[in-house]
């Protein structure tokens, strides 16, 4: 079963996984950025892509507050080019179809639908300070002025 998600004031679990672009990325390659680590179940699913979308509007605003987005599912590298090119996307997707990121970070949980119980991603969000500490974390999210809200967080970090 996995662990609990790690909690504000720790090291962030460090991850070395295929990006989009047929590139490879590592939480190290964010050190001394802040870093919206988001978690996600599906790509080109309808929650998942208006969560896309509005850290993509946002991305701008992230940079000014020198923030790094970064967003994660279980999907082929191929699935996150296909659906950066379908959205839009300007930043980076990683891959970890072995689920070993999903489970270090707490994401990988049992869910229920129709009384059917399966593994899935549990969205959630991670703010993480350039010393590669978790600043904040966002269980269970809620899409809607989501990215707004990590945001303002980024900003008063």
């Amino acid at each position: 079963m996995t662990e609990q998600p790690p909690a504000a004031g720790t090291i962030a679990p460090a991850f070395t996984l295929p990006g989009d672009g047929g590139r490879t990325i590592s939480l190290k390659d964010f050190a001394g950025k802040k870093l919206v680590l988001y978690f996600y179940p599906k790509d080109d699913t309808s929650g998942c892509t208006q969560e896309a979308k509005d850290f993509n509007a946002l991305k701008s605003d992230f940079a000014k507050a020198g923030t790094e987005i970064l967003g994660v599912s279980p999907d082929s590298a191929a699935s996150h080019d296909k659906f950066k090119r379908k959205h839009g996307l300007d930043f980076a997707l990683v891959s970890d179809e072995s689920k070993a990121m999903l489970e270090a970070y707490g994401v990988w949980t049992e869910k229920s639908m129709y009384g059917r119980k399966y593994m899935g991603v549990e969205r959630t969000t991670f703010l993480i300070d350039p010393a590669g500490k978790i600043a904040k974390v966002w269980n269970k999210v809620k899409v809607p002025g989501h990215a707004a809200e990590v945001l303002e967080a980024a900003r008063t970090l």
